[in-house]
């Protein structure tokens, strides 16, 4: 597994926090692999249907 270094907003970081606490996720790694592993199928199931038009957040 290779490490990435990224900057998120504190209350994302919070929320993603409380995912760990109420037990949703051992820890803040596997949440935002989760995370990734969705957006990654959300764009392939896309690619089947018709093309992705995903609206990123702008921060």
């Amino acid at each position: 597994m290779e490490r990435v270094t990224l900057r998120i907003p504190k209350q994302q970081i919070d929320e993603v926090e409380q995912l760990v606490e109420t037990g949703e996720f051992p820890n803040r790694s596997e949440a935002i692999r989760s995370a990734v592993r969705e957006m990654i199928n959300e764009q392939q199931e896309g690619r089947h249907d018709q093309p992705a038009k995903r609206g990123w957040a702008k921060v």
